[in-house]
């Protein structure tokens, strides 16, 4: 009797009223519908005729409707094919490589028997406190590992993350019960077993989690490109819209250079708001795309642990 009125007087402290329902709807609603509102107007200008944009400006619902920008990036864009052929691979090479090399981080560091545990974590944590900076990064990197103007450096930059680290540590700790390995490492499993047969089917919540994070982060890097790359066919995507933003910045801060035909060709090059704005959609289709596939496994997550039998 006593568990039941427990139960009854949680409910009722714990419980939402109808009001502060819909309120709490209404609001989120708001908040869903002015986060969707800026890529909807992305979208509108890039299939609108230039006059729409002249004479009406940005606008949700244009004048004119055409699909030139994507024509002219799918028929005489070259480089932007190319750039989305080497973020695509480059990202995919990253995540992959990236969680799995951290998930085997974060499984040892797990491990209660693992003796050198304390010593691993704390040289994990102090990577999150100090670094060495740009430039010894940028002299290793090129002077001792050659990565300059190469793929490699795309996909091996930052591709280790002490924050990622501790989450996937946190989450094999708190789903994977201890006696698991234990009864494994007395069925003589070895550590790759237990790795790839507990650890890898067990952490899909916790893996879809990282590997969303790396993704996004990686499909949104222009740093790495725009330091390391000079070959037209590695350029990054998020790094050719970069330096595309710093030329149009460049002739609209020097008008005198503008009217020079030097800057005349260099604006004729230049893409439309159109163009621009294609690109962007384009840049962003692929997260959109990819949020959904990792969804169900977040819904997992949160369900972990939350019936008891």
């Amino acid at each position: 009797m006593a568990v039941k009125d427990m139960d009854n007087s949680f409910w009722k402290i714990n419980r939402v009223s109808r009001k502060t329902n819909i309120l709490f709807s209404t609001f989120l609603t708001i908040i869903a519908v002015l986060t969707v509102l800026p890529v909807v107007l992305v979208i509108m200008i890039s299939i609108s005729t230039p006059e729409s944009l002249t004479y009406k400006g940005f606008s949700f619902i244009p004048q004119g409707i055409t699909f030139t920008a994507y024509e002219s990036l799918f028929a005489t864009g070259t480089q932007i094919v190319n750039s989305y052929l080497v973020t695509i691979s480059s990202t995919v090479v990253h995540t992959i490589l990236g969680v799995f090399m951290m998930t085997m981080y974060a499984f040892v560091l797990a491990q209660q028997r693992f003796a050198a545990k304390k010593f691993y974590t704390l040289v994990m944590f102090f990577t999150m406190l100090f670094s060495g900076g740009l430039v010894p990064s940028y002299i290793i990197n090129v002077n001792y590992l050659h990565l300059y103007d190469t793929f490699w450096i795309l996909v091996l930059s930052g591709m280790v993350s002490a924050f990622n680290i501790i989450v996937l540590r946190t989450f094999i700790n708190t789903t994977i019960p201890i006696e698991m390995f234990d009864a494994a490492q007395i069925d003589g499993a070895s550590e790759f077993t237990m790795f790839f047969r507990i650890v890898l089917p067990l952490s899909k919540a916790g893996l879809a989690t990282i590997c969303l994070l790396v993704l996004v982060g990686k499909w949104n890097d222009w740093f790495v490109g725009m330091l390391y790359i000079d070959n037209p066919k590695l350029v990054p995507l998020q790094t050719m819209l970069t330096r595309i933003q710093q030329k149009i910045d460049f002739i609209k801060n020097n008008a005198s250079i503008a009217a020079t035909p030097d800057g005349m060709e260099l604006l004729k090059s230049m893409p439309t708001e159109q163009t621009r704005m294609a690109i962007l959609v384009i840049t962003t289709l692929p997260i959109l795309f990819a949020y959904p596939f990792f969804q169900r496994f977040f819904i997992q997550g949160m369900t972990i642990g939350s019936v008891k039998g």
